[in-house]
């Protein structure tokens, strides 16, 4: 029953969208992959994604240790502002960060149909993964270790390079390896503040809409594979990655 639920839900659609995107053999697949406005969307998600998620693995783990290990004002505030973009509808996310970071920004910043600006969207929208990925490592962390380590004259540096990062670093990547899949998908928070500017802003998402709404099927499903493949290469990673945080364990 399970396995049969899985096949409708996941493997079946994905199954059709692989084989729409081969209808014209794989010189066809390749030549709607490498047209100008697919290979253009396709290079702007793939880089920002990758530097959102290097972003994430050094913001995400520092956001995650100052909630672990501070205490401070308004820190439950906090705590529920990490999970909106969990809550929030990617579309309202995108209409919020045009008010804030648009033409009429009370910031004074404007980042609209800038590629800087689909960079600020993906990072609003992944937040939460390394940080909730972190925070329950983080806090099964034996503190008598780090005190045994001090006790011995080591720095709080060496501390956290020889007893801490070892034990985080499944975690920080699993959580980057999340929102590196996470960026490369996303839509409803790019499509407003990227403008959507084809070999500029527009990312692969975005392109794969347009490409439905000009009725190139098969396009948008070729550029769907690719993304699906790239995807399912950080999900074996993130597996390998678990696998070897827990033989560590």
């Amino acid at each position: 029953m399970a396995t049969l639920y899985l096949s409708l839900i996941v493997l079946i659609p994905l199954a059709a969208v692989v084989l729409r995107s081969m209808e014209d053999g794989l010189s066809g697949f390749w030549a709607q992959v490498t047209t100008p406005e697919a290979s253009s969307a396709l290079k702007l998600t793939v880089v920002a994604s990758l530097l959102v998620a290097l972003i994430n693995l050094v913001m995400g783990t520092l956001i995650a240790w100052v909630l672990v290990r501070d205490d401070f004002p308004g820190k439950r505030i906090v705590e529920m502002l990490i999970d909106l973009p969990f809550a929030l509808p990617t579309i309202v996310a995108g209409l919020v960060l045009l008010a804030l970071y648009g033409p009429s920004s009370p910031l004074g910043v404007d980042l609209a149909y800038a590629r800087s600006g689909v960079v600020v969207a993906l990072l609003f929208v992944t937040l939460p993964f390394v940080v909730r990925t972190v925070q329950p490592v983080l806090l099964e962390l034996d503190k008598e270790v780090e005190e045994a380590a001090a006790s011995l004259g080591a720095g709080r540096a060496t501390i956290f390079r020889r007893v801490i990062l070892p034990s985080l670093l499944p975690a920080m990547l699993s959580g980057t390896a999340l929102a590196f899949a996470r960026s490369i998908s996303e839509f409803g928070s790019t499509v407003l503040i990227s403008g959507n500017i084809p070999f500029q802003t527009q990312v692969a998402a975005v392109s794969i809409f347009g490409q439905i709404e000009s009725d190139n099927m098969t396009g948008a499903a070729a550029v769907s594979t690719v993304l699906l493949v790239v995807a399912l290469v950080m999900l074996v990673a993130l597996d390998l990655l678990q696998r070897w945080g827990s033989r560590r364990g």
